[in-house]
Order: C-alpha cells, then structure tokens, then sequence
C-alpha cells in the first residue's frame, strides 16, 4: 500500500508540472501575439501598384488621397470567391445604408478578364483595382490576408479603425460608420 502512495503522489506531481509547462506555452504564445492592429498603412503598402479598369496603374496612396475627408470601405474580393459572391447582399446593404461612403474593390482574381467579367456579372458597384501580384504584393503584406471577403474601414481622417473583418455587416464595421 505504501508503494501505491507513493506512485500516486509521482504521478499527482508530474500532472502538476505538465499543467504548469501547458500554461507557460499558451502565456508565451499569448503574450507574443501582436493584438493591435494597424491605424495606419506603411510606406510600402502605400507604394503599392493597382490596376484601374482602364487598364492604368495606380499606386494605393493616389486611390486613398483622391477619397480624402470621406469614409473609404475597403473589399478585398475575387469573382472565384464563393463567399465573396454570397457576402454582394450585405455589401449592397450597406452602401444603401451608407451611400456617402467611398466602396472600394481590390480583387485577387487570377486575370484581369475574371476580374471585369466579374465584376458585371455580380453588378459590384463602386471603384475596381486589381491586385497584378495577388497575395505576393506589399499591400497584401501588410493586411496579411488570410481570408476574403475582407472589409477595412479608413475614417474621414485616414485612419484605418476598421482592419479586418469578414462579413459586410460585421457589428464594428457598422458602429465605425456610423461615427
């Protein structure tokens, strides 16, 4: 019995320390992770090099400044997306709602002719960039796109508060507008 008694503590020790060694990870992997997000773009993102439907170039920050002083929504899409395609409901929504905002898409389709067709075919109002390098870009980069749709809020004074969302009418995409 008292071989038992004391494998039983052992093991009640050991159980303590895996305990221990479990929370000192997930503490760590907690406390590493950067919670906050962005307010502002970096130079590169800024830098960054678009497509207009006319087939012009554009770097981001000309798309941001010629919006100065008005709420810019920000779509990250692509005609291939189902959830993409099923989220234009709630996208339509709210530019009715809020139609004194400035919608803009950014697709990562794979052409240029996906992306116009598109764009017709799920009538996408608002103004269209395409994303030449996709995923592989400075601004996708730095959005660190992991899902689309993806919806960021820039306010009338340039800050981003709203940087990354997955559905259109997400409670603080919506709040942030209504501000």
């Amino acid at each position: 019995m008292k071989d038992y008694g004391r494998l039983f503590s052992l093991i009640k020790e050991n159980l303590k320390m895996k305990k221990m060694k479990y929370l000192l990870v997930v503490l760590i992997v907690f406390l590493s992770c950067n919670t906050t997000e962005p307010t502002t773009f970096n130079e590169p993102a800024l830098n960054d090099t678009f497509t207009t439907l006319e087939g012009e170039s554009i770097e981001f920050k000309d798309i941001l400044k010629a919006h100065e002083g008005k709420n810019i929504i920000i779509d990250i899409w692509a005609s291939w997306c189902g959830d993409c395609i099923k989220g234009m409901p709630k996208v339509r929504a709210l530019q009715k709602a809020y139609p004194e905002a400035v919608y803009v898409f950014l697709s990562l389709d794979r052409a240029q002719d996906a992306w116009k067709r598109g764009i017709k075919k799920y009538k996408v109002k608002g103004e269209h960039y395409y994303m030449q390098d996709g995923k592989d870009c400075a601004f996708a980069d730095f959005v660190n796109i992991s899902w689309i749709p993806r919806y960021m809020l820039i306010n009338k004074v340039g800050e981003i508060v709203v940087f990354n969302v997955i559905e259109a009418d997400d409670d603080k995409l919506v709040e942030a507008l209504k501000n």
